[in-house]
């Protein structure tokens, strides 16, 4: 039996990974979707302060909680500079990174940098809501972005989505040891139409994996074909 932690990207929570984690628990792993402070069911704590350093310690803290080791570590969008984060911080727990259409980020780096204009594009939508200022992404401009189609699937993600904090997006990575981090096995699952349009000084990263994918869907691809993902999580155990 394998552990899966499943970390969301923007905007997103745990609940976006319902249908991925029912197919892996299926076959007898354990799954686990935190949601990230202010996010999701945890929206009623947004606050000033929540940044990358926020959500990179709420994954932390579930990994000793839950005492979990040798994780099947994956993350989102965002999710990939959580991800990166926790690796770093919690080294010996985390076995394996899974980028899911993710960001690929190095020391220093912010998610302004690396996916630039996709951040300008977010930046438009800026606001404050409970004294911090957030991005949240109108719901057809949501729907393009996401690549989410499907009527059903459109209705059930709308009012799941929250404003997030843009300290996430702003905030330069952190890391103690990234040779150790670079050195963890990893996987790289890429969306097609997101390769299109990837900042080329970067693609590269995206294809610099120990076992590489791409699905032909949106970037929302766990919520749009959690079957094809869910067969690629699976082969890696």
């Amino acid at each position: 039996m394998a552990t899966f932690v499943l970390v969301h990207g923007g905007g997103h929570g745990g609940w976006c990974y319902q249908r991925l984690a029912r197919r892996l628990r299926a076959h007898g792993h354990e799954v686990h979707c935190p949601t990230l402070t202010g996010l999701g069911e945890r929206r009623h704590l947004l606050g000033p302060g929540i940044n990358l350093d926020t959500h990179i310690e709420d994954v932390v803290s579930l990994l000793v909680h839950e005492d979990l080791h040798d994780v099947f570590l994956a993350g989102h969008s965002y999710g990939g500079m959580v991800i990166t984060g926790v690796a770093d911080r919690a080294q010996g727990r985390v076995g394996h990174l899974i980028f899911l259409d993710a960001a690929h980020p190095r020391g220093g780096e912010a998610l302004t940098t690396i996916a630039a204009a996709q951040m300008g594009m977010a930046s438009a939508f800026l606001s404050q809501v409970n004294g911090v200022e957030c991005y949240h992404l109108p719901d057809a401009i949501a729907e393009t972005a996401y690549g989410v189609s499907d009527p059903d699937d459109v209705l059930w993600m709308k009012p799941r989505l929250a404003p997030h904090p843009w300290a996430c997006m702003t905030q330069p990575l952190h890391l103690a040891d990234e040779a150790a981090v670079m050195a963890l096995p990893r996987t790289s699952v890429n969306c097609t139409p997101t390769l299109a349009v990837r900042p080329k000084e970067y693609l590269h990263r995206t294809l610099e994996a120990d076992h590489l994918f791409e699905i032909d869907t949106g970037h929302d691809l766990m919520i749009t074909e959690p079957d094809k993902v869910a067969q690629m999580l699976l082969s890696l155990v």
